[in-house]
């Protein structure tokens, strides 16, 4: 298969809906060998009636021997995307110690646990690309209500970079996309907990300078080159894309 990514074996979690979903279409439309992971073994197997090509498997990304056992299956891949995630609301005086366990635990140690067992391969290979899901909402700026989300996005950034400077000799990349507000499941079950999910979803359409929210295949199609060898000689960088609302 030609394209961008041919002869590219990739990785991409949280790709039951979404940005991870539009991504693992978007890899294997440039020609990449695609392993779709997620919890939700439904939205993998709907994801997966439409393009027959993707490889599924249903795991939970803070699964430390799952994971091990996925990369023992799996072998050495030239993608890792690390695109799962979780969104607490609430500030700090109205996060639990559970909360934030669940916002680190998914945002944060499962990047460093899926690393960790591909990282190996990659090495062994002398090229890869890591691709990290942070956020606009992290070490580039505070929204109100978004305490432990955003830390947890902050500690994605420290971790892409920390990567990025321990294995830069070794042919390994590791980038961090940080999007604004993206129109996705994820967004719609925020909404939905709103008393007036209209209003709720104007207010958050209006705090984008564009005038509208972001759409999944537009942080797809970054990931896409972050992972080609267009982006060789990009590494450690933070891609904010969040039409103007870091501004």
């Amino acid at each position: 298969m030609s394209g961008r990514l041919a002869d590219k074996v990739s990785v991409i979690t949280g790709a039951g809906q979404g940005i991870g979903r539009a991504a693992a279409l978007a890899f294997v439309s440039a020609g990449s060998t695609v392993w779709a992971v997620d919890r939700n073994s439904e939205t993998l197997a709907v994801l997966q009636s439409k393009q027959p090509a993707i490889k599924i498997k249903t795991l939970d990304v803070t699964d430390g021997q799952g994971i091990a056992r996925l990369a023992d299956e799996i072998g050495p891949v030239d993608v890792l995307f690390n695109c799962a995630g979780y969104v607490h609301a609430g500030g700090i005086l109205d996060c639990t110690e559970a909360d934030w366990d669940q916002a680190m635990n998914v945002n944060a140690r499962s990047m460093f646990l899926m690393t960790k067992a591909f990282l190996p391969g990659m090495v062994d290979n002398g090229a890869g690309s890591i691709i990290n899901m942070s956020s606009v909402v992290s070490s580039v700026m505070g929204i109100p209500g978004r305490f432990a989300y955003g830390t947890s996005k902050a500690a994605v950034v420290g971790l892409t970079k920390s990567i990025a400077a321990d294995y830069v000799d070794k042919g390994i990349r590791c980038n961090a996309i940080a999007p604004g507000t993206v129109d996705s499941p994820s967004l719609g079950d925020r909404l939905a907990v709103f008393d007036d999910p209209v209003a709720a979803r104007a207010e958050f359409v209006a705090r984008q300078p564009m005038g509208r929210l972001g759409l999944p295949e537009e942080i797809a199609a970054l990931a896409v080159y972050l992972a080609s060898d267009e982006a060789a000689y990009t590494t450690g960088s933070v891609h904010v894309v969040d039409g103007g609302m870091s501004l």
